[in-house]
């Protein structure tokens, strides 16, 4: 008719009074995160390979990818793993890890805030840095579904769990399977949405300083927390930068 509006997917600003999450979304974004979830699986059989060597049972491997389902802190907490277990060394390395996701979070906020709170967290238990990356990109073509970011946790979970089930299980048997190239894979989707989300020169200032900051602390800082003090310094000069 007439006069009546149509739906615009102009930007961000379109999905926020219509935020939901719905099946459609979910399946939605697993079917979109599908062939990256894939390259997932070899990095699960490598910890479930490594788990066995360190005389993990494969139940206790596969139980740990489908609780904690965060495979940089399962990593880090299998080179501490010994008798007896450095419980209080163990919980500061994930942390160290993890605290990355305070920021996935909070850059999401202003999409995930307009859900209700159980909708919400049930969006935000399966946030990992492809599925954040992809809902990133969704948000701001307007995507106004936050299924899309449960939906491709979901696929990220599944390929994960899978993964290191067979490593677990087979994983001696399959041999080095960086020989084909599956860490660069990972690195590669990186770019690509980093590529994206490039909005001209305004931008170079508080990615160099993001990058700077994050290459100087791996190497001088505490194991871990490289990218959080990199998003902070990025962040910080991005935030004086835009603000003038």
């Amino acid at each position: 008719m007439p006069g009546k509006p149509s739906p615009s997917r102009a930007g961000p600003e379109a999905g926020l009074g219509r935020v939901r999450l719905t099946a459609d979304g979910v399946w939605r974004g697993a079917v979109e995160i599908a062939p990256i979830a894939l390259f997932v699986i070899p990095f699960g059989i490598a910890f479930g390979a490594a788990a066995a060597a360190k005389a993990l049972p494969p139940a206790i491997a596969v139980l740990m990818s489908a609780a904690v389902d965060a495979g940089a802190s399962q990593f880090a907490a299998l080179d501490l793993w010994r008798a007896p277990l450095p419980i209080g060394m163990v919980a500061v390395t994930v942390l160290a890890v993890n605290a990355r996701h305070v920021l996935l979070g909070a850059t999401l906020a202003p999409w995930l805030l307009k859900l209700p709170l159980g909708r919400r967290l049930l969006a935000l238990v399966v946030l990992s840095d492809v599925n954040f990356a992809q809902s990133l990109a969704a948000h701001e073509r307007g995507e106004g579904d936050a299924g899309v970011l449960l939906g491709g946790g979901l696929a990220m979970w599944v390929a994960w769990v899978v993964g290191t089930a067979v490593g677990a299980y087979a994983g001696t048997l399959l041999g080095d399977l960086s020989r084909f190239g599956f860490d660069a894979v990972m690195t590669t989707y990186f770019a690509a949405i980093l590529c994206g989300q490039w909005k001209g020169r305004r931008d170079i200032l508080p990615w160099l300083t993001a990058a700077a900051v994050a290459l100087a602390w791996s190497r001088l800082g505490p194991h871990g927390w490289h990218i959080v003090a990199g998003a902070l310094a990025g962040g910080l000069v991005g935030a004086l930068r835009h603000g003038k």
